[in-house]
C-alpha cells in the first residue's frame, strides 16, 4: 500500500456508516443542476459566472449545519470546486478540517461517442496534472465515468479495461479510484448488460494488485446484492450505488435492497433544493434528503 495514502481517511471511507455526497457536476450538467436549482441560463453569460454560481450552490451545501460526517463519509468534487476556496480554505481541506468528511476527485473529462453499445472516457491530457494538484489539495480518491448502453460483450470489455488502466495509475499516485461503469437504466437489457460488467470485473480483480486499492460506482443492480461478493477481493474498499436519474424515494427504495452497497447519490441529493429557500428551508430540505440517504444505506431489507 502506498505510504501516501491517508489512514484515518481510509478507515473513515473503508467502515463507517454513511454515505458519499456526489458534488462534480460539470459541463452540460453544471447548467441542468442550477436550472433545477432555480437559476436559469439568462442569469450567466460566461462558463466562468456559470461555475461561479455552482460553487456558490456547493459552498451552501458544504457550509450547512446538516452537512456533517454523522451521515456523510465523503464528497466527489470537480476541479474547479477542489481549486476554489469556502470559508477562507480549499474545498477539500474546509471538508477535512471542519467536518471530518473526505474528498474524492472527478477526473473524466466527458464521454467519446458510442461504439460498441458503450461509451468509453474521452482522453484525459492533463491526468499527471490533476493528479499532482489533487495530492496538494489533500484528495483522497478519484472518480471516473463510463456509460454502458447495451449488453455488448466487447463494448464492456473495454469499457472494464479502460478503467482499470487509468485505476492502476491512479492508485500508483497513492490515491483511491471510484471506477464507475454506469449501465444506463433505461436500456432493456440492463441486467445482462451488469451480468457481463460483473464477469469482467472479476476477471480483472482475479490478477489485481491487492494492494492497489480501488472503489466501485454502478447503478443500483436489478438483482439485488448482485456486487456484494466483490468484497472477497482485500483491494475493494467499498462498493457505492449512484441515483441513476431515479427520484430520492425510489433510489432509496432500491438500495435498500443490496447488502453492504452505499450510496453516492447527486440529483436525488439535491432535487429539492432551490436558491429562494431561506436558510431554515434549505437546511430542512437537505437534512430530510441527507437522512432519506443515509437510511437507505446502512438500513437493508
Amino acid at each position: 500500500m502506498n505510504d501516501y495514502l491517508n489512514q484515518e481517511k481510509l478507515n473513515i471511507v473503508k467502515n463507517r456508516a454513511g454515505f458519499i455526497a456526489a458534488l462534480d457536476q460539470s459541463g452540460g450538467s453544471t447548467a441542468n443542476t442550477l436550472k433545477n436549482y432555480g437559476i436559469s441560463d439568462s442569469a450567466y453569460s460566461t462558463e466562468e459566472e456559470m461555475f461561479s454560481l455552482i460553487h456558490e450552490m456547493r459552498m451552501r451545501v458544504f457550509t450547512s449545519p446538516v452537512f456533517t460526517s454523522e451521515k456523510i463519509l465523503g464528497s466527489i468534487l470537480f476541479f474547479k470546486t477542489m481549486q476554489s476556496m469556502v470559508n477562507g480554505k480549499y474545498t477539500a481541506d474546509y471538508l477535512w478540517d471542519e467536518k471530518k468528511i473526505v474528498s474524492f476527485l472527478k477526473i473524466d473529462k466527458g464521454l467519446a461517442e458510442e461504439e460498441h453499445h458503450v461509451k468509453l472516457m474521452k482522453p484525459i491530457l492533463d491526468f499527471d496534472g490533476q493528479m499532482r494538484v489533487a495530492r496538494e489539495r489533500g484528495i483522497f480518491g478519484t472518480k471516473m465515468r463510463s456509460v454502458i448502453l447495451g449488453a455488448d460483450p466487447e463494448g464492456i470489455r473495454d469499457v472494464v479495461r479502460q478503467q482499470f488502466a487509468l485505476a492502476k495509475t491512479i492508485c500508483e499516485y497513492g490515491l483511491v479510484p471510484i471506477i464507475e461503469p454506469e449501465v444506463d437504466i433505461l436500456i432493456s437489457d440492463k441486467e445482462k448488460a451488469e451480468n457481463i460488467l460483473k464477469e469482467e470485473i472479476i476477471r480483472v480483480l482475479d490478477n489485481w494488485n491487492p494492494n492497489h486499492l480501488i472503489m466501485f460506482k454502478f447503478s443500483i443492480p436489478t438483482n439485488a446484492d448482485l456486487y456484494e461478493d466483490l468484497y472477497r477481493y482485500p483491494c475493494v474498499v467499498r462498493v457505492v450505488a449512484l441515483s441513476g436519474g431515479y427520484d430520492t424515494e425510489h433510489a432509496c427504495q432500491l438500495l435498500k435492497q443490496n447488502h453492504k452497497m452505499i450510496a453516492s447519490f447527486s440529483r436525488a441529493l439535491l432535487q429539492n433544493l432551490y436558491a429562494n429557500q431561506t436558510e431554515e428551508e434549505f437546511n430542512a430540505a437537505l437534512k430530510k434528503a441527507i437522512d432519506e440517504i443515509y437510511d437507505a444505506s446502512i438500513n437493508k431489507d
